[in-house]
């Protein structure tokens, strides 16, 4: 019986090189077709913003691809590993390599240890690339495809109660008394919560307190009348430092960076759950490509010959689907305080470990 963990160098550098390829082959061809797919639906809209071009559609593209790729790794990662799997069990490779006495777990440590170089280099790339990628694509779509906006401190989508009424923008930029917002719109309401007034505005400013509404247009809800102001000011109680604490956009930001958000906002005695289960997510999202080889595993072991290869494909592809649904559950009860963040973030990745390895087991018996 063999102690070590892997098999021989040449077995380990074979299969991982075998998998690697299937891993980029099945990647570029998931991006590629979700990307043709996204650009059909969105093209019309980037294409309507006066200036833009088709210079602007790949500016779209290089923007999405990123996230593309960070969504689609784990998929591609779970593809390869059955794609792989397949192929050795009907070239009888997996029967060669029982035969010469390696274990079910040996079989597949080359596939981890690929798996698991896959998940280091995916965490990199969400911090590096698509985080950046993130935050410029809200901020361009927030301005309706327009000229991308180059301050790094917009905030997109701002959305704010103030007392009993709700203040929101399209985008937030600059800092204290020097913030602006574009795209404002103030929704002002009784006390049992019904709209009473609408307020829009295309620029709004501090004016410490509230908020200066340029060119604001009234809407009453009960007379249905609208009305024309030079100016309006709004949300006395909103001030910039509650803004630069609402707006945090988990995607967007770095695992430290967001660290930093979360000290912040517990800081200020505001609610976390959510914030925090991204964070441990920005680990155990990318960990989720680990975990493929050993959902797939189901369909190595088995003879080819006995007519179930197909079957057992296809539990291994619904192992790793059905991972993915309960992750992106618990992930949402988390957000809503369901579950704590911890166990939203890691729950469904130490129970399929489990699965994996019980059916692994069971497999190879």
């Amino acid at each position: 019986m063999q102690l070590e963990f892997f098999p021989s160098r040449t077995l380990t550098v074979y299969l991982a090189k075998l998998f690697f390829v299937r891993i980029v082959a099945m990647l570029a061809v998931l991006v590629l077709v979700l990307m043709m797919l996204d650009l059909l639906s969105t093209s019309g809209d980037i294409l309507a913003a006066e200036g833009n071009g088709q210079a602007q559609l790949w500016t779209y593209v290089t923007l999405r691809v990123p996230q593309l790729v960070a969504r689609f790794l784990p998929y591609s990662v779970l593809l390869a590993t059955i794609i792989s799997l397949i192929t050795l069990n009907q070239n009888s490779e997996v029967i060669a390599m029982k035969a010469a006495g390696l274990s079910a777990h040996q079989v597949l440590a080359p596939l981890l240890l690929t798996a698991g170089l896959v998940s280091i280099a995916s965490f990199v790339f969400n911090e590096r690339v698509v985080t950046h990628a993130t935050a410029t694509l809200s901020a361009w779509e927030a301005s309706d495809y327009g000229p991308i906006p180059q301050d790094t401190g917009l905030r997109t989508n701002v959305y704010l109660a103030a007392g009993d009424d709700i203040l929101a923008a399209n985008t937030v930029s600059g800092s204290g008394a020097n913030m602006t917002m574009r795209g404002v719109t103030f929704y002002q309401r009784d006390e049992r919560g019904m709209l009473q007034e609408q307020v829009r505005a295309e620029r709004a400013t501090y004016a410490a307190p509230g908020w200066s509404m340029t060119d604001a247009i009234r809407f009453n809800v009960q007379t249905a009348e609208t009305t024309m102001a030079a100016s309006a000011t709004v949300a006395p109680e909103v001030s910039p430092e509650q803004i630069e604490l609402s707006a945090v956009n988990p995607d967007a930001q770095s695992f430290w960076h967001l660290s930093d958000s979360i000290d912040d906002f517990e800081a200020a005695g505001r609610r976390t759950t959510e914030l925090r289960a991204k964070w441990w997510h920005k680990i155990s999202g990318p960990l989720s490509a680990f975990l493929m080889p050993l959902l797939g595993a189901v369909a190595a072991f088995g003879l080819a010959r006995s007519g179930q290869l197909f079957v057992r494909a296809l539990i291994g592809m619904g192992l790793g689907f059905t991972y993915f649904v309960v992750d992106n559950a618990a992930l949402a009860m988390g957000s809503f305080g369901g579950y704590p963040p911890f166990l939203a973030a890691w729950a469904p990745f130490f129970l399929f470990l489990l699965i994996g390895e019980t059916v692994l087991i069971r497999t190879e018996e």
